[in-house]
Formats: structure tokens, C-alpha cells, sequence
């Protein structure tokens, strides 16, 4: 199973957000040396989401450059801001090996369009969060992954809102029902504390999962 270290970035500063909540932010420090220190694992990827990007839109491709630099030779998985084809694009001429994206995936343009990318479905009681989980997009899990399988998206990241930052345990649940409906890749957030739950994440056939607040506080190791 494929276990990838987070590193979320807001207003220049590592940090860790309590359920997807800008008012309950945890300083981490410098992000990009996190993602030096991350990338020294050898991970698969290097998780990075510029947070108030996924909030405003706008992506921030220096700051994506920065952090494939930070990160080489390990691939970076980046998103944040990605409202257009042409951002996606210029994520990917900054050197990104996998763009996320989530509010995007859920509006008006079609999801084809994208290319090979990594949908976000952020979900908050039953229903898909987008906007930096401030707006919903109205599809609950199972519409957002039949609207993905649909396009031939091939990987989506399944984050549980509600457990995000909390050490709390994932949500198997959630899980359990995307692995039931989704035939593609399924990388699992929210709530991950320990070597435990990804036994109990990998038990359920998903593939992979983006670990931060564990990796970040020492509950998990690499």
C-alpha cells in the first residue's frame, strides 16, 4: 500500500487544519523543509495542498516549483487552486508528477478535459465538499465517484472532513462503500494515527493513504 506524507501550506507556513477549519490551524513549520524531510523517506509521492489556493483559487506555481525542487527525486502530488484546464497545465509545466483537483472536478467543465489527475472527493456527512471544503458541491459519494469512474478518472483521494486533523481514526466506512463503488486507485485521509488504522485501510482493498497530523507529531513513523 502506498503511505504518502502530507505537508498542507497556508500563507507561506506548514500548518495543520482541525476538520478542514481555517479558525483551528496548528503551525508546522517551513513547509518546504518538511518536504525535504518527507522526501528522505523515499515515499511514492510527497503530498502538498496550498490551502488558500483550494480556498480562493488561483494556483501557486512558484510555490509548486519550490516544492519539486524541495522534493526531488521523489514526485510531488500537489493541489490547491486548480479551477481551469490551464491551471492544471501549468501545475504539471512546474515539474507537479500528480495534480489534484476538487472543486474543478465538480463543475461545469468536463472532467475529461482534465487529463490524468487525481480527484479530491472531500466528504462531509454523505456529501462532497469543495472550495476548501467551505462550499458543498451538492453529489453525494457515491454521484461524485460514478461522475469520476464516468470520465475515466483513474485515482481519487477519499478524505473523511470529519476525522481530518484528529487523529481519530479513518473513516472505514466511507471507505469500505468508495472501494464498493470506485474501480480505480482509492488513496484514504482523515483521522490516520498509527501503522493500526493503515492495516485496517489496506484490509478494506484501498490502495494507498496520505498520512499529515501522524507524521507530522511522531504517532506515525516512516
Amino acid at each position: 500500500m502506498l503511505v504518502i506524507p502530507a505537508v498542507d501550506v497556508l500563507d507561506g507556513k506548514a500548518v495543520r487544519l482541525t476538520q478542514g477549519d481555517y479558525g483551528r490551524v496548528d503551525e508546522a513549520g517551513d513547509p518546504l523543509e518538511l518536504v525535504r524531510r518527507a522526501a528522505g523517506f523515499s515515499p511514492p509521492f510527497v503530498h502538498v495542498v496550498a490551502l488558500g489556493a483550494a480556498r480562493d483559487g488561483g494556483v501557486p506555481v512558484e510555490l509548486a516549483r519550490a516544492v519539486v525542487e524541495a522534493a526531488s527525486p521523489v514526485p510531488v502530488q500537489f493541489g490547491g487552486g486548480v479551477r481551469s484546464v490551464g491551471d492544471a497545465e501549468a501545475l504539471r509545466g512546474a515539474g507537479v508528477a500528480r495534480v489534484m483537483i476538487g472543486t474543478a472536478a465538480f463543475g461545469e467543465i468536463p472532467l475529461e478535459e482534465f487529463g490524468d489527475v487525481v480527484v479530491a472527493v472531500d466528504v462531509a456527512e454523505g456529501i462532497v465538499r469543495t472550495a476548501g471544503w467551505r462550499e458543498s458541491s451538492g453529489l453525494t459519494t457515491a454521484a461524485a465517484l460514478e461522475r469520476c469512474a464516468d470520465a475515466g478518472v483513474t485515482k481519487v483521494l477519499c478524505t473523511a472532513v470529519a476525522r481530518d486533523g484528529t487523529r481519530s481514526g479513518p473513516d472505514l466506512d466511507l471507505l469500505g462503500d468508495a472501494r464498493s463503488l470506485f474501480g480505480g486507485e482509492i488513496l484514504a485521509a482523515g483521522g490516520i494515527r498509527d501503522a493500526d488504522d493503515l492495516a485496517a485501510i489496506e484490509a478494506l482493498g484501498i490502495d494507498g493513504a496520505v498520512v499529515g497530523r501522524a507524521w507530522l507529531e511522531g504517532t506515525y513513523a516512516f
